[in-house]
């Protein structure tokens, strides 16, 4: 199938303004209702999902899918492996590397905020292959990643009790996420606000615990500040001794971090049903930057500084697999120091967490594979929405995926754990690493077409070098994620399977589409960029903000606007 794109080979490209003057911008009155603004929910030929996203529901949907269990458990692993120095340099120039992603997506979906952006994108700027190839690799990882977070939930509950049985609380979990995504979207969105203000609250809420007992304010009245990073040190030795050691030590943080620290894909992803995305859209990515400093280094940075990487109840909660927040840096922290009742709080707290991220990946798996339909990608039927704008087929197939969670009732729990995280880690970076191409090619085509960059709604700043930069990272990251397995003693067959079988059918899947479709690259000049543009403009120009319901309402908008 050849290039359907515009060829404006023969003839100069329009300019964006003259496009612009073209199109038809009836502005909306003053006056008139605004139930003529809920009939425009859709900017694409059979997109039957609703705009019901407020800004203060996109701005926490981002923070709902980046902070899972991880941030609060998970991080204490490479912290044994690696040192607080290597966890902290780890995690920040990981967070560059993100932030240049996000400013590639901030780019593309701020000018056209359709559903499954990214997905869409890739076929329609770069190679329709690619777009194929992209879109199921995306809907893996998301989809992977809910019995992932379910499994984290059982695990998390256990920690006060192993009466309720491991069968019983997976199946109460999906009942609950089915209920919540089947509902219309926007309460999908109020419950994931909710639950994504708790999660900010609880970093917070940490880093401030941290800040005060290392200046001695807790019941021993040890001043220890900053004393774990000179003794047992800053970096540790991982496999071999000496400066290998240490420098291995470093790579599993940076695995760790290329796996912990997402932004862009969850943002994106709620595009297509986000209220008057062109102004909204701009704020969300740029928040992503905050979340980046403020969670993710910050959070690397605290841990290291309440428990020594060489701490033997960290080491043991590991080892043996201990439940929910046990193996949390936070809460060894405080059992260390004699402080009551907070481990039992922030156990709550981060089952909130991870209950809300499986949340937000159903939403995004669910959408994935709805946008690859709507691309002709995935069968037809699957487009089918219900009044509510729901696509149900999609989340009822993301759900049936869930059940992989059951697993873990006749298999170690952190096993199954160490599965997933193995599967998508590399789905993540193959992901961003298609997020920097399709953005490159948009790039191309923005100047050979004419249309000048300072026109789009967002402009990210040291484009394209930014994008060149991301994808080279995430392009390496992708191979070295599963470097381990090939140490002398460390060759298991699953870790192998799961670590690098996406990095295999990804241009299995490429490759396919493109033979029996005949598809081909797309040039500059050939990429149709304004496709779904006059719709977007259109809502734009004729959208009247519904008054809040009430004052809470109205507060909360305020401050999230």
């Amino acid at each position: 199938m050849a290039s359907s794109g515009v060829d404006y080979s023969t003839t100069s490209p329009p300019s964006f303004a003259a496009r612009n003057d073209a199109l038809d911008t009836e502005k909306i009155a003053p006056g008139r209702p605004s139930s003529h603004v809920e009939s425009l929910t859709t900017i694409s030929d059979g997109d039957g999902t609703h705009r019901k996203l407020k800004p203060r529901h996109i701005q926490l949907i981002g923070i709902g899918g980046t902070i899972g269990t991880v941030l609060y458990v998970q991080i204490g692993k490479p912290l044994l492996d690696g040192g607080p120095g290597s966890l902290f340099i780890a995690f920040s120039l990981w967070c560059t590397v993100v932030l240049a992603v996000t400013m590639c997506m901030a780019e593309m979906v701020t000018y056209l905020p359709i559903s499954s952006p990214f997905i869409r994108f890739a076929g329609r700027y770069v190679d329709e292959a690619l777009g194929f190839a992209a879109g199921w690799n995306f809907f893996i990882f998301e989809a992977a990643l809910v019995p992932f977070e379910v499994t984290a939930c059982n695990i998390i509950i256990h920690y006060w009790s192993d009466i309720v049985p491991a069968g019983a609380i997976i199946a109460i979990v999906l009942v609950l996420y089915a209920l919540v995504n089947v509902l219309a979207v926007k309460w999908y969105g109020e419950t994931e606000f909710w639950a994504a203000l708790g999660k900010v609250l609880l970093i917070i809420g940490l880093i401030i615990f941290t800040f005060i007992v290392m200046l001695g304010g807790n019941p021993q009245h040890d001043r220890f500040g900053f004393r774990y990073w000179y003794e047992p040190g800053a970096f540790a030795e991982y496999y071999t001794s000496g400066s290998l050691g240490r420098f291995q030590g470093f790579m599993q943080c940076f695995i760790s971090a290329s796996f912990t620290i997402a932004g862009p894909d969850y943002v994106s992803m709620a595009a297509g049903e986000a209220e008057n995305p062109r102004v909204v859209m701009p704020k969300a990515f740029n928040a992503v930057f905050y979340r980046l400093t403020g969670f993710f280094m910050l959070g690397s940075l605290c841990v290291g500084i309440l428990v020594p990487y060489n701490d033997a109840e960290l080491t043991e909660a590991f080892l043996n697999s201990r439940p929910g927040a046990a193996a949390s840096p936070y809460v060894v922290a405080m059992h260390r120091l004699g402080i009551p009742i907070l481990p039992h709080i922030v156990n709550a707290m981060v089952l909130t967490a991870s209950f809300s991220a499986g949340n937000s990946y159903v939403y995004c798996a669910s959408r994935s594979l709805y946008g690859l339909a709507l691309e002709g990608k995935a069968p037809k039927f699957l487009t089918k929405c219900t009044q509510n704008g729901v696509p149900i087929y999609c989340v009822t197939i993301v759900l049936l995926i869930a059940l992989l969670a059951f697993l873990q009732v006749s298999e170690n729990a952190a096993v199954v754990l160490s599965w997933f995280v193995n599967l998508v880690t590399a789905s993540q970076l193959i992901n961003f690493s298609v997020m920097c191409v399709t953005y490159i090619c948009f790039h191309r085509a923005l100047k050979a077409q004419g249309i000048s960059r300072d026109t789009l709604p967002y402009k990210g700043f040291l484009q394209p070098y930014a994008a060149y930069y991301a994808l080279f990272a995430t392009f390496v990251m992708t191979f070295i994620g599963g470097y381990t397995v090939f140490l002398p003693g460390k060759w298991n067959v699953p870790t192998f399977l799961f670590s690098y079988t996406m990095i295999f059918v990804c241009p299995v899947l490429f490759i396919g589409w493109k033979f029996f479709h005949k598809t081909s690259f797309r040039k500059p000049y050939e990429v149709d960029l304004l496709k779904d543009v006059a719709a977007v403009e259109d809502y734009t120009n004729k959208f009247v903000p519904p008054p809040p319901r009430n004052n809470l309402s109205k507060w909360l908008n305020w401050i999230f606007t």
